[in-house]
């Protein structure tokens, strides 16, 4: 998706559970099993940033943690409209943690189910599929997300490098392999501005 795409499908998720996950991959490129494994105390929101260190997985036992696909933890930086989000987030969340009382089972979860428990990915992943028929978009699985903010990143000029971290790929030869169809358009922009540069130092020697 592109920057306009992205903002509708947020505006189609406004009223629903799934927004805040949502906003979140599209703004950090998370994956899905890093979202729903995230927990507060790997959020600090005073300093704008993410640490993620695990992911949920599925089995046929259940759910269970384990470390993200990279085998390492990361930090990621949030844009100040995801701190402003999550701090909405944890306010509804604290009301229906009162609501619930007892019957809550406080896991320090960032995007759980209403009491607390863990929200499986397959479950998830019905219900983004639900809401993403209901809204009337295009079809797109929540994978993309995470591939629209690579896309994104690399088409405002950001270093693959820098884009590379935020994904958790263990190498940035991983980044330009996937996102190459980026990679035309970067090359031509690249190509305009030394054309620039250097045209602005041939006047500013005359």
């Amino acid at each position: 998706m592109d920057e306009e795409q992205a903002v509708a499908l947020l505006s189609a998720m406004a009223s629903s559970r799934l927004h805040g996950p949502t906003l979140l991959a599209l703004a950090t490129g998370m994956r899905r099993g890093e979202l729903l494994a995230l927990t507060w105390a790997s959020v600090d929101l005073g300093k704008a940033h993410i640490t993620v260190c695990q992911s949920l997985q599925q089995t046929n036992a259940g759910v269970s943690l384990k470390q993200p696909k990279s085998g390492r933890g990361r930090q990621v930086a949030l844009p100040s409209l995801a701190v402003q989000a999550l701090r909405a987030h944890k306010a509804r969340q604290a009301e229906e943690r009162l609501l619930l009382g007892p019957a809550y089972t406080d896991n320090d979860l960032v995007f759980a189910r209403y009491d607390g428990a863990f929200w499986e990915p397959d479950s998830f992943t019905s219900s983004f599929a639900a809401a993403i028929r209901k809204s009337g978009l295009p079809h797109l699985n929540f994978h993309a997300l995470r591939h629209s903010h690579a896309t994104i990143l690399l088409k405002q000029g950001i270093n693959p490098k820098v884009v590379s971290e935020r994904l958790g790929h263990a190498k940035v030869g991983t980044t330009l392999d996937i996102y190459s169809h980026v990679l035309p358009g970067m090359q031509e922009e690249a190509a305009q501005r030394i054309d620039s540069a250097l045209r602005a130092a041939m006047i500013a020697i005359k």
